[in-house]
């Protein structure tokens, strides 16, 4: 059995002219996101995926931040790219990563996104009660466990800060608000057994980007860790294909 690098640290790989930056998911860490940056990097990319605040850490640090913070981590990684010297530059993110590639997106000079199971609509609806019942339940409890090649890869809290979720909510508000100024380049990817978020979240982010460039590609066998999932290689390719066809 393949030995599998499990890690919540940020990694950052020095290559070539065009860089990548990689953004995890909520509770996640770039654990989740190393066999894309490796796959990346061996083809001479310039990569980097920070452990955004909060996360891999314990639950108790996570919930002493928020979106904002989540965001400025995406801003700090952002300008450590910017001052590599890249000519192009991408930014794609997993679920709640995705979100903060939009918002990046939105708001920085880049030359593509790609979000990656964004979360626009939460399939359970309780998440939308978090603000609600926060003061009341600290802490949720991990209730399942994804399939061991997934879980391999992830470096999870057994707890989640209910405080957190509703934070998470904040911050798909605030993206949502912000999608019409999102005008690069965009390769939106959907899980299409996620079991997280709706599927019409990849519908909703293609119709209210402003970018005239854009596709939503489903990997129909996948669930929302879609990026260590049994599809992952042809996503790399699909997505290193999308780079390629708009850096020549």
């Amino acid at each position: 059995m393949k030995t599998v690098q499990r890690s919540p640290e940020p990694f950052f790989y020095p290559g070539g002219k065009t860089g990548i930056l990689l953004l995890h998911g909520f509770t996640g860490t770039p654990s989740e996101l190393r066999p894309m940056g490796q796959y990346f990097k061996d083809r001479g990319y310039t990569v980097h995926a920070p452990l955004l605040a909060g996360h891999g850490t314990s639950p108790e640090e996570m919930e002493r931040t928020g979106w904002r913070d989540w965001w400025q981590s995406a801003v700090d990684a952002y300008d450590r790219m910017r001052a590599e010297p890249l000519e192009k530059l991408y930014v794609a993110g997993l679920s709640m990563g995705g979100c903060l590639s939009l918002a990046l997106a939105a708001q920085k000079p880049v030359d593509g996104v790609i979000p990656m199971c964004a979360p626009i609509y939460i399939r359970d609806r309780r998440a939308f009660l978090a603000r609600v019942v926060a003061p009341f339940y600290r802490y949720k409890k991990r209730s399942s466990h994804r399939d061991p090649h997934i879980e391999a890869h992830l470096c999870p809290y057994d707890r989640t800060p209910v405080r957190c979720v509703a934070e998470l909510t904040r911050l798909i508000r605030h993206v949502k608000s912000q999608l019409a100024e999102v005008k690069v380049p965009a390769l939106i990817v959907q899980a299409g057994k996620d079991e997280l978020i709706l599927e019409k979240s990849a519908d909703y982010i293609y119709e209210h980007i402003s970018s005239t460039d854009k596709e939503i590609s489903w990997y129909e066998r996948s669930t929302h860790i879609i990026t260590v999932d049994r599809e992952r290689n042809e996503l790399f390719k699909e997505i290193e294909q999308f780079i390629l066809e708009r850096s020549s």
